[in-house]
This record gives structure tokens, C-alpha cells and sequence, in this order.
């Protein structure tokens, strides 16, 4: 099977090549035919993950069948729920992924669903404490006399869903890459729609008065 290697460090590239060493060797072992190998060499804190990115891209696009990756942790360290959503991403694409240091975590090993199992009750209590102290912090600003609402779109986000927008991506493949919810896409595309509108309403205008 095809296989993506996925390698983050947060020191160097020698340490990268460490693991690289040890996964290839892994996948010969295993007669897993390794389609490309994508490596981060970035803290585990930091928002942007290029190469984490570029591989879940060409996941999507059904490149390879697998994904090993050293161990849970450099996969993500982006809390329970968010590594669940991206195992859950990769199963929905019937891409099957492995940890080569963690032998029990495979989506294809027979602790796959009680693993699974206990992630998603984790995640579950995330989400709750998550919850909780979003609604901690609301009754604290209210009290403070904030005002209260949804935190503004980046620049960054709005001009990424109208750059994918404009090469025909559809919306929910915009929300997935870039890892938003639909109704802020929508919300995005439809404003700039209804900003070209009156544009062309009154080109529509000045060429009738014209013709008068």
C-alpha cells in the first residue's frame, strides 16, 4: 500500500532524519510503498504546519492508503479532540494510519475501536471543560461590562476561501482545507458576492441611461 510518512521535530534535522531512518525501514518490513514523506521541523505549540497541511491536501485527493507517523504526540499537539477529528478525517477518506513507536495505535489493529473508544471519551470531557470555560470567562466579561461576540474572520482566512473560491473549490472542500466551519465560508464568498452586485446593477444602469 501507499504510504505517507509524517514527521514533526521541534530541535533540528537531524533529528528528523533519525525517525526518518526508522520509518523507512518500518514500511520495507512491511512492503508499504512510501508515496512521500512530509516533515515539520517546527514547536509542537505553533499554529502553522506546513507540511502537516500539504499531507492532509493530498489526502483528499486520495494520494496513498496510509499514514505512519513516529508517535501520537508528534501528530498532533493540538489537544485530544482535535487529533481525534483528524483520525476520524483520515478513516472517513479510508486512509488507514499507524504509530510506529505506539503498535496498539492503528486504525487497523484489533484495539482499534476500544483506542478510538476511550480518545473520543476524552475528547468528550475536553469539550465539556472547553465549554465550561467559555461560559466562566461570557459571566466574567458580562460582569466587566465587555461586549460580547463572534471573534472577526482573519485576513488571512478571507483571503484564502476567496483565493480556493475563485479556482472553483466548492465550500465544503474550502471549510475542510482550511479547517472552518461552512457557515464562515459561506458567510465570506456570499459578502463578496453581494460587493461585485451593485457593480454590475450599475454598469447595467449607465449603459441603458446611455442608450436613451
Amino acid at each position: 500500500m501507499k504510504t505517507a510518512i509524517y514527521v514533526r521535530v521541534s530541535t533540528d534535522k537531524q533529528e528528523a532524519d533519525n525517525q526518518l531512518l526508522q520509518l523507512r525501514e518500518y514500511c520495507k518490513k512491511f512492503n508499504h510503498e512510501i508515496f512521500k514523506e512530509y516533515v515539520d521541523v517546527i514547536s509542537g505549540k505553533e499554529d502553522s504546519r506546513p507540511a502537516y497541511d500539504a499531507m492532509f491536501k493530498d489526502a483528499h485527493k486520495g494520494l496513498f492508503d496510509c499514514v505512519l507517523f513516529w508517535d501520537l504526540s508528534r501528530f498532533s499537539r493540538a489537544g485530544t479532540l482535535f487529533t481525534l477529528q483528524k483520525l476520524k478525517e483520515l478513516e472517513n477518506l479510508k486512509i488507514e494510519w499507524e504509530s510506529y513507536q505506539e503498535q496498539y495505535l492503528r486504525s487497523a489493529g484489533q484495539f482499534k475501536d476500544v483506542v478510538l473508544s476511550v480518545i473520543a471519551t476524552v475528547a468528550k470531557i475536553e469539550r465539556e471543560k472547553i465549554s465550561e470555560r467559555t461560559k466562566a470567562g461570557l459571566q466574567i466579561a458580562r460582569l466587566k461590562g465587555s461586549k460580547l461576540g463572534r471573534p472577526r474572520v482573519s485576513d488571512y482566512h478571507v483571503k484564502k476561501i476567496l483565493e480556493l473560491h475563485k479556482k472553483n473549490h466548492s465550500l465544503h472542500q474550502i471549510a475542510r482545507e482550511l479547517n472552518i466551519g461552512y457557515g464562515t465560508v459561506w458567510k465570506v464568498v456570499a459578502k463578496r458576492v453581494s460587493k461585485k452586485s451593485p457593480e454590475k446593477s450599475q454598469k447595467t444602469d449607465s449603459s441603458k441611461s446611455g442608450e436613451i
